[in-house]
């Protein structure tokens, strides 16, 4: 059976908010999140950019739901020892709900510690390091490590959970589809079209059967976008205001400063979001949309409301569309 999970945005909204709509849409049949780990907004006028490790012990204290992060990027303001830190802490105390999210990263939120900003088949290179790493500590043992771009001396985990919590990368080429299934437990991505995201899992897939692993066991989350309002005129100005990185088809990876971004915003068009953002008040295309996603095999779906309307977007999805979903095992 899959599930539909809120993805809490921390480049637009301030952490204390985000915990109390993560509250409401726990009630509301959200049963998991995932958090944005961003060290700057994509723009200026977003405004927000809590510390989504402090925030995660809050919601795991305060509610029941499934959490994790969509995607902590390790390598650059994160040293891989850290990360594995920091989730084997959660797991321990929040015993099977929370799962480690990993990317490899952008430039807007990495450069901050001054380092050289790689390219992607470097930072893809460092993403692997960094989940070797990880799993070795995670296993509570004393780990050494010397490789290209990480070196551990004699570091390990006490505290550690029972079992350690899940890793899913989050996945956008067919190479790191394959790694993706070969060597983690689950794959994230983000809406497509049919053609890609069918590409993709067919060589996650591949990779986890090469491992001696069942695909059919392993999560496929996808995160979705879409701008939910009374009329699609609201709707669209919301998206265009609020989320105009949205409509920007071009790489991003390599943008550094949220006020390039505004600076590009300007050129954003409505048209620039189709297949890209869902922008409708219509709940019953927000229901097909998701409907097709669940057919595809995504069995956890994160919707991304880019809207400010938070609190009455759980509340309509909760009453309208999630409990009208039919999952293929259902």
């Amino acid at each position: 059976m899959g599930v539909v999970g809120y993805a809490a945005s921390f480049e637009q909204f301030h952490p204390t908010d985000l915990l109390k709509w993560c509250q409401q849409a726990e009630q509301q049949g959200f049963p998991t999140v995932m958090a944005s780990d961003h060290f700057h907004p994509w723009t200026p006028e977003q405004g927000q950019s809590g510390f989504v490790w402090s925030w995660m012990g809050a919601l795991g204290a305060t509610t029941n739901l499934r959490f994790g992060t969509g995607v902590t990027p390790p390598g650059t303001r994160y040293h891989p020892t850290l990360v594995a830190q920091a989730a084997a802490t959660l797991e321990a105390m929040f015993r099977g709900r929370f799962y480690l999210g990993l990317g490899a990263g952008e430039a807007l939120n990495e450069h901050v510690v001054g380092n050289y900003w790689p390219e992607a088949p470097v930072r893809l290179e460092r993403l692997m390091e960094s989940i070797e790493i990880i799993k070795k500590l995670f296993t509570g043992k004393v780990t050494k490590y010397r490789g290209q771009h990480f070196v551990v001396e004699s570091a390990k985990l006490y505290t550690r959970p029972e079992n350690p919590p899940p890793i899913y990368v989050a996945t956008s080429g067919p190479i790191m589809a394959g790694r993706t299934g070969k060597f983690t437990d689950g794959i994230i991505t983000v809406g497509a079209a049919d053609e890609k995201l069918k590409m993709l899992m067919d060589r996650f897939e591949k990779g986890a059967r090469e491992a001696g692993k069942d695909p059919a066991k392993m999560p496929r989350m996808l995160q979705v976008k879409v701008c939910w309002d009374e009329t699609r005129e609201a709707a669209t100005e919301s998206a265009i205001k609020h989320w105009p990185n949205g409509g920007m088809s071009f790489p991003k990876a390599d943008i550094r400063n949220p006020e390039d971004f505004a600076a590009m915003a300007k050129l954003v068009r409505a048209e620039d979001f189709k297949n890209r953002v869902l922008i409708s008040p219509d709940l019953d295309e927000h229901l097909a949309s998701l409907q097709h996603f669940a057919d595809l095999g995504f069995d956890e779906i994160y919707v991304h409301n880019v809207n400010i309307n938070q609190a009455e977007f759980i509340q309509a999805y909760g009453e309208q569309v999630i409990p009208k979903l039919k999952w293929p095992d259902a």
